[in-house]
Formats: C-alpha cells, structure tokens, sequence
C-alpha cells in the first residue's frame, strides 16, 4: 500500500497529501504544536473547509516546516517581511485546504481504510523495516517517540493520508488521452518544412548618417533602463585558504626522506608485462602440455591453437601486478623471467598456464625530483589541520566586534578590499572585479548581506573560509546622457539599421507574396536566394535561426515571411510541409499518451479539488491566521 503511496506522491496532489505526515515523523521535526495537532486540541480554527477545521496548530506546523526549507534553500534565516514575500502562508492554507477538502470529501463518499490496509502499508514502509527488509517495531516506535507522536495519532492520519490518495486515484483513474489531441501532438512533433531564403546583413540598410541631438535624447528617454547602472557594493574580504597557509619550506630534509621512502612506489611507473595465458580442464593436461613446451616439441601458441584458443583471448594484454584480478595468476606472471612458461596455476576461472613474452621495468623518480611535491604535500595536511582552529578564533575575535582589517593583521591572513562590485562581479567601468575568491558563492552572500549585519562566513571548495562585511552601497540609478553618450548613439544607429532591414524585407515579402519569382527579387535587391529542407520546430538549421524557423512554421505553405536572425533579417517563402502518417497504437503514439495522461490527470484533479472546495465552503478567519503565524501581514 505504501509503495502505491509513494507512487502517487510524484504528481503534486500526492505531495501535499504525505507533507505532513512524513515530514513531521521521518524528519524527526520537534516543532512546537506537533503534539497537540495530532491530539486535534480544542485551539482556535484558523479555517474550516465544509463541516472539517483546520486548527491553529495545524497551520503553525505547516508554516513552520515550510519556512525551514526556505531557509535550508537559501542558506540564513527569513524575516516575517521576507517570508510574506515569498508567500509561504499562501502556499500553506492552499496545502491545508486542499487537504480538509478531501477529508470532507472522503467523509461524505463514506470511504473508509481498513485497519488491515493501514498495518499493511505500516509494514511496507521502508523506513520502519530492519536490514533484513523486515518490519520492525522498535524502530517503528522510535521513530513515532522522537517526533513526539504515539501510535494511534500515527494511524490515524495514516488512514487519513490513504484515504485522500485513494479518493485521488479513482478521481484520475483510467483517464482517456483523446486521438485528437494525439493526433495534434503527432503533427507538431514530425512537421518537416522546406523554404527559400535571403539574408539582409546591415550593409543593406546602407549609409546611416550620424544621430541629432533630439535624436539621442528621444533614444535615451525610450530606452533609458538600458543605460541604467546596477547596484554596487563595496566590501571587505578576509580570506582563509589552506594552499596559502601551507609553508613547504617548513617541512624537514628528514620529513621528506621519511615519507619518499614509506611511498617509494608512487613516485615512478610499476613494472608492467605482456602476459598469454591458456586455460586447461585440469591440472594434468596442463602439466602435460608444459612439458612438451618445455622439451620444445611444441610452442606455447601451438598449444594454444590445439586448445581452440584464438588470439584475442590468448594474450592478457600488457599490464601491472595490480591491474590483474586473479591474485594467484598475477603472483604467477610476476615472477617468471621473459619468455619463461609458468607451472599450471589454479587461478579463479580454472587451471592456466602463464607465458610472460616482454617485461616494461618499473622506474623509480629519485628523491631529487619529487622533494618539492613532498613538501607540498606535507605543508598542505598541516594547514588543514590549521584551518579549524584559525576559523574558531577568528569568530571568537569577530564575536566581539573587531574589524575584519585588525583580524588579517593580527593573524597574517589576506584582506580583500572591494571598493564597488555588481551583482556580475563588475566595477563600474564593466571590468571583472579580481581576487573575490569563489564569485559564484561570494558575490551572492555580498548582496544577501546588509552594511554592519552579522555574516556567517562562506565554505570554499579548498576546504578554507571567507568572511565578508559590506561596508557601502550605491543603489542602482540611471547614467546621464552625457555619460553614456557613444553607447546611446550605437544603440540608435543599431535601432535605425534594424528598422531599415525590416521595412525593406517588408516590401520584399510582399512582393513575394504577389508571385513575384524569388530569384527575381533577390537579383533586384542584389541578394542571393538559398534552399534548405527538412527544417524541424524549434531547431536552428544552417542559416535560420530558431527566431526564424519559429516564424516560419506561423506562415503558410507558399506564404512568405521575415525575422530578425541577429544583426541581419531573413527574407523566406515557404515551399512545402510535410510531415508521416500518424498511426494509432504505435510505439510513439503511446508515449506520447503516457506523457499526456499524467498531465490530464493532474488538471482533473485540480479541477476536482476546486469543486470539492466550492461545494463544501472555505472559511478562513483573518486573525486567527496572524496569529498561528506569529504576526501581521
């Protein structure tokens, strides 16, 4: 039965219908009010949906649980303020009512889950079964005690969860995708198109003169938000970094030597060797056969050939001890000397005879060479273990207000001053701002952060920490024209070609249209006309933009059209459509009814729970809802 749950918990009704219950209990969440909303306590009703209540505690939980994952997601703590915005109170009376929607339903079909049906899916539960995949009561228990819940709270919105579901399923049941709709999917996928085209570059839009001054004002005023210049920051970095901590030079002769010898064989190349083997039945016929490659009556690739042993399945290949996966095989191989002949060998696939044909020696690189990785190495295990307890006193230091520029001081470490940063990483100029460690991580938390709020410090990827303080910031304002003066007389002169390319490929269109011959018109506007076929939705192909494989798939077989395609605009006509016979039943006409049946079922059931609601009457009192969610809003 469970397994039919978390089935239907990957469409969104089924995870509303398991948020509560799991959440709460296989998270192991103690917030405040699980106990009494499992008790059904006589608290305020915040809202009541037909003759069921939806209690404060109910709606505390939810509330709660939601805003955790939001501050999961976004890595610090929201403000009531910053919560309304997201509009987690919305998403959770949305959650609560379509829950009490179904329970009221449900109450008035007279459905009802045996308690068989509810010990079943108890049992098929895989987080209260054992390693032996056996239901297990102690951890069953467990679990209900650390959420604070006892068994019949548990059964009981157990039997409340597999009802909704239930209810849900016989609502979407056996839902029909209809031909029609299959049909029409069937034509958008496999329409292929073929067409006729010119490209006009900007040199076609010829000389354009230089913009008046009541011409850059009017582009400036249309288009003022694109010379806007964004928010910056100005902060300051104090950066941990375990690479920079590490000191190589600190690291003894005798340090080195130590560990060059314990991981000798690392610094160089194992030996390697070319390696045949043969497999026999027994151990006799091989110890015959060796023999005979002994006496040299016979070589060990005509005992080979005797055995039906082809080449390919003849030689191992050339290979390390290490690379070997027979143990007793590579011991073998190993200390035969080249062109030597192995005694049989009881490896793990049978009895083999081994024949080493070349041996590749190992190398060693001297002491000379690796000291300097050595060191590294060795400095850098150091400055981890360094790092933790740095971090530790560096917050103890920040715990009591010190500027981050006396922390670097004091203990040596580097200070990054930022005087002004974009959201992009970019000064006010529009250079990339250097030396902001990790800009993906860093420049995110920088415009989280308020000047003078108290930051946690930032993981990097090398194991280190990044504290950060923002010390201004220059709100977002729009440039001056005098200011942005070239970039708004570029803009214009790329608006004028723009509208030049599209009144001109306009009239070339519609002299298409009127049954002009495209080659015709291409030659009067000193064009070339280019042919290509099987264009596909969505896709680019050779000099069609997807902007204009979309505009050509809008126009009519022998219709023309044009799109901008960059800096330049296509002119085309499209010269066929054609696309394969839809069959019904086939392989790809199911899976395009499979993909569709789960989308219809969700909007049925969307639709459903609408009705249920509209049937029923939703009630929601205002201020109980404020203060179950701690506040005003």
């Amino acid at each position: 039965m469970l397994q039919n749950i978390r089935d239907a918990s990957q469409h969104w009704l089924g995870k509303i219908v398991l948020t509560v219950i799991f959440t709460l209990l296989i998270a192991g969440v103690g917030i405040f009010g699980v106990e009494e909303f499992f008790r059904g306590s006589a608290s305020t009703t915040v809202a009541t949906v037909g003759k069921t209540p939806i209690s404060a505690e109910s709606v505390r939980t939810a509330y709660q649980n939601q805003l955790q994952r939001f501050q999961a997601q976004f890595r610090r703590n929201l403000t009531p303020d910053q919560a309304r915005a997201l509009g987690i109170e919305r998403q959770v009376m949305a959650q609560l009512v379509t829950e009490a929607a179904l329970d009221q339903k449900t109450r008035d079909l007279g459905l009802a889950v045996p308690d068989a049906a509810v010990i079943r899916a108890i049992h098929d539960e895989k987080s209260f079964q054992n390693a032996e995949g056996r239901f297990d009561p102690a951890l069953f228990y467990q679990t209900l005690q650390r959420a604070g819940l006892n068994e019949p709270m548990f059964v009981r919105e157990q039997r409340a969860v597999i009802a909704r579901l239930q209810l849900a399923e016989a609502v979407t049941a056996d839902l029909a995708v209809p031909q029609a709709m299959r049909e029409a999917v069937h034509r958008y996928a496999t329409e292929r198109r073929a067409a006729s085209y010119m490209v006009l570059t900007p040199s076609v839009a010829g000389d354009i003169p230089s913009p008046s001054e009541d011409d850059l004002k009017g582009y400036y005023e249309a288009n003022k938000s694109g010379f806007r210049a964004p928010e910056t920051r100005a902060a300051s970095l104090l950066v941990l970094d375990p690479e920079r901590l590490a000191k190589p030079d600190a690291v003894s002769a005798e340090e080195v030597q130590k560990l060059y010898e314990a991981r000798k064989s690392t610094f160089g190349t194992p030996e390697r060797r070319t390696i045949q083997q043969i497999v026999f039945p027994d151990a006799a016929a091989a110890e015959e056969a060796r023999k005979a490659i002994e006496s040299g009556a016979k070589t060990f690739e005509a005992v080979a050939t005797e055995r039906g042993t082809d080449g390919k399945d003849l030689t191992l290949g050339t290979l390390t001890k290490a690379e070997l996966f027979d143990p007793a095989v590579a011991e073998a191989a190993f200390g035969l000397a080249s062109g030597g002949v192995s005694a049989p060998v009881k490896g793990r696939f049978g009895t083999v005879l081994l024949h080493v044909t070349a041996i590749e020696p190992g190398t060693t690189k001297p002491l000379s060479e690796v000291e300097p990785e050595i060191r590294k190495q060795v400095a850098q295990a150091r400055a981890r273990e360094q790092v933790d307890t740095i971090h530790d006193a560096v917050e103890d230091q920040r715990a009591s207000a010190k500027p981050l520029a006396e922390i670097a001081k004091e203990r040596d470490l580097p200070l990054v001053t930022v005087p002004a940063v974009d959201a992009q990483g970019q000064d006010a100029a529009g250079a990339k701002v250097a030396d902001i460690p990790e800009p993906d991580t860093t420049l995110p938390a920088l415009f989280r952060a308020e000047i003078g709020g108290d930051n946690e410090p930032l993981r990097t990827k090398a194991g280190g920490y990044v504290w950060y303080d923002v010390t201004k910031i220059d709100a977002a304002h729009d440039k001056p024209l005098d200011q942005v003066r070239d970039a708004v007389a570029a803009g214009w002169r790329a608006a004028e070609i723009a509208k030049r390319l599209q009144d001109t490929s306009k009239a070339l269109a519609g002299r298409l249209d009127k049954g002009e011959d495209i080659e015709a018109v291409a030659q009067s506007a000193g064009l070339n006309v280019q042919k290509t076929e099987d264009i596909a939705r969505n896709q680019a192909k050779e000099g069609l933009t997807t902007d204009v494989v979309e505009r050509l798939f809008a126009t009519n077989v022998g219709k023309a059209g044009s799109a901008p395609a960059g800096d330049n605009r296509v002119v085309f006509k499209v010269t066929a459509a054609t696309m394969p016979a839809y069959v019904p039943g086939s392989p790809s006409d199911k899976t395009v009814e499979g993909n569709f049946r789960t989308a219809l079922a969700d909007d049925v059931l969307g639709q459903y729970i609408a009705e249920v609601q509209k049937n029923a009457g939703v009630s929601i009192n205002q201020a109980a809802l404020r203060r179950a969610i701690g506040g005003e809003y």
